[in-house]
């Protein structure tokens, strides 16, 4: 039996465990529940170790997905320090810590003396959720999935989109492999839409996250010539109704609280706050 505290990197046969305090809270979990649906917890394939924290007991009381993101799951402060102290050891590997605002706090709080500054701290990220279709807005008949012979259209709105939102480019570093079989992956899947005109994008979200319970849609943008024409609302809307229709009951996005426009658009197609995230970018 682990000691009082103790942290491990979790292994296959940790799975059930995991998948456990997963379901805990599966809106908030959704990013790491997908990985995991996906790749289980074998490093290689889930892109970075899941680190568990166990009570006295010995159950696994909560997670940490450590690869490109940071990001604490149900934990409770000791799990918080026992965390820090495992990614001190290991030093600074993730580009972002992400999420549920109290203990990415905490975390970061422990871990920003030695990996500070940061690029940018974004506090207070609403989280909001929908689980059911707007009265008043009608989707985009226009808005479709993007086709696999379509990369080379959705790429250049999906770096704007990134860029605006990040504040640096995806294609910096790797001259931007990975996020283009990101996007890949997406389009190959059916979830990344877009509504074009002229051939151009101008109007595009995905569904990330993916599970069985929730879903997570991203990556809403409108072309900037085309901002003030309601497109966010009725595209949203249009991806709303197939996440609901075709991949889970909950459908959840995050927002910058700075974001107000943002916020009541997502508030006008049905989305409500449920909790917040926190976001800290290296």
């Amino acid at each position: 039996m682990l000691t009082t505290g103790e942290t491990r990197v979790l292994e296959p046969g940790d799975l059930d465990a995991a998948r456990a305090v997963l379901d805990r809270d599966p809106v908030a979990n959704a990013f790491v529940a997908a990985r995991v649906e996906v790749a289980g917890l074998d490093p290689w394939r889930l892109g970075g170790e899941m680190w568990g924290w166990y009570d006295a007991e010995g159950k696994l009381q909560s997670l940490c997905y450590a690869g490109a993101n940071l990001v604490p799951v149900c934990a409770v402060p000791a799990a918080v320090r026992g965390f820090a102290e495992r990614a001190l050891r290991a030093g600074r590997r993730c580009s972002s810590i992400v999420g549920p605002v109290g203990p990415t706090t905490d975390l970061w709080s422990l871990l920003e003396p030695s990996w500070g500054p940061a690029r940018e701290v974004r506090g207070h990220q609403p989280l909001m959720v929908a689980t059911e279709m707007p009265a008043g807005v009608r989707p985009d008949p226009l808005v479709r999935r993007v086709r696999k012979d379509e990369m080379d259209m959705i790429m250049p709105a999906c770096v704007a989109m990134f860029t605006e939102e990040v504040g640096i480019s995806p294609m910096a570093g790797d001259g931007g492999l990975m996020y283009q079989a990101r996007v890949a992956e997406l389009v190959g899947s059916g979830r990344s839409f877009a509504r074009v005109e002229n051939g151009q994008v101008v109007f595009k979200a995905e569904i990330g996250a993916a599970t069985s319970h929730a879903c997570q849609i991203q990556g809403v943008w409108v072309a900037p010539e085309h901002r003030g024409r309601g497109l966010s609302e009725t595209g949203l809307t249009a991806v709303l109704r197939f996440a609901l229709r075709e991949v889970a009951p909950v459908v959840s996005l995050y927002v910058n609280d700075y974001n107000t426009a943002a916020r009541a658009a997502y508030r006008r197609v049905g989305f409500r706050e449920v909790g917040a995230f926190m976001s800290v970018l290296f």
